[in-house]
């Protein structure tokens, strides 16, 4: 692969710093991209993953960055462009641990984080770079959204409805946008060896019977690899899916099937 994947500049990934999220950041890089890491609280796994990225020979920055402030997600969309020139992708990966719980079991202050770490969030990234890819003569959106799209996963709404509500918005770019050349489309993500799914583990919140129940309901009888979910968004972000918006691609191993 080469640099003719994608235009000049840069793919901005939003949650870079996660277990995802540095896989995310490492496919783009060979790929061919530079690439731009936003995180808020790891520091030091985005600073190994742009160190890592740069020893490939490709450009990578860090940038700390809460979406919920407005006002710094602006600051990094300008420091990204000053960095790079441009934004080609914007990938949103970030979301909190979401707690494992029924609907009637959240509380009303969980579901207004989850709404505004998830939600506001993503549409505050949008907010400040739509103008700025629709000046640069278009560019790409890459949600990273929930496999419970297809499926509901009981006890894990606080992760899967935010996810949609995102779902919601990336439809609308696609719809609205696409006439100033801007593509938007979604990797739905099943259980990945990384991250969330690691973390409840840890837990003890996923345990054997929850590993038995939910394999019964894949096709592919095996957790995913976080570096599918990288090779699924660089596609959708690259030349190779100029053609390709408003889609919902799943790597869940066919849950939902």
């Amino acid at each position: 692969m080469n640099q003719a994947m994608f235009p000049a500049g840069a793919a901005l990934i939003v949650g870079g710093s996660g277990g995802i999220g540095r896989v995310v950041c490492r496919e783009f890089a060979n790929a061919g991209s530079d690439v731009a890491i936003t995180f808020h609280n790891n520091q030091a796994p985005a600073e190994l993953a742009a160190e890592a990225i740069r020893s490939t020979g490709r450009k990578a920055t860090t940038h700390r960055l809460s979406t919920r402030d407005a006002g710094q997600v602006a600051e990094v969309m300008a420091d990204v462009m000053q960095a790079h020139g441009r934004i080609h992708t914007v990938v949103y990966g970030a979301a909190p641990l979401a707690q494992q719980q029924y609907i009637s079991e959240f509380t009303l202050s969980r579901w207004q984080q989850a709404i505004e770490e998830e939600v506001h969030g993503f549409f505050r990234v949008v907010h400040a770079s739509l103008p700025l890819m629709k000046a640069s003569g278009g560019g790409s959106y890459v949600h990273l959204g929930s496999a419970g799209d297809s499926l509901w996963p009981d006890r894990d709404g606080l992760s899967v409805i935010p996810k949609a509500a995102n779902e919601a918005l990336i439809q609308g770019l696609a719809k609205e946008e696409g006439r100033h050349h801007i593509r938007a489309n979604t990797v739905l993500i099943g259980v990945i060896n990384a991250g969330m799914f690691l973390e409840l583990s840890r837990q003890g919140v996923l345990d054997q019977s929850w590993t038995e129940a939910t394999q019964k309901m894949l096709a592919l009888k095996r957790w995913g690899e976080p570096e599918e979910i990288g090779h699924a968004a660089v596609f959708l972000a690259s030349n190779k899916a100029l053609y390709v918006t408003g889609q919902k691609l799943s790597v869940s191993g066919g849950f939902g099937v």
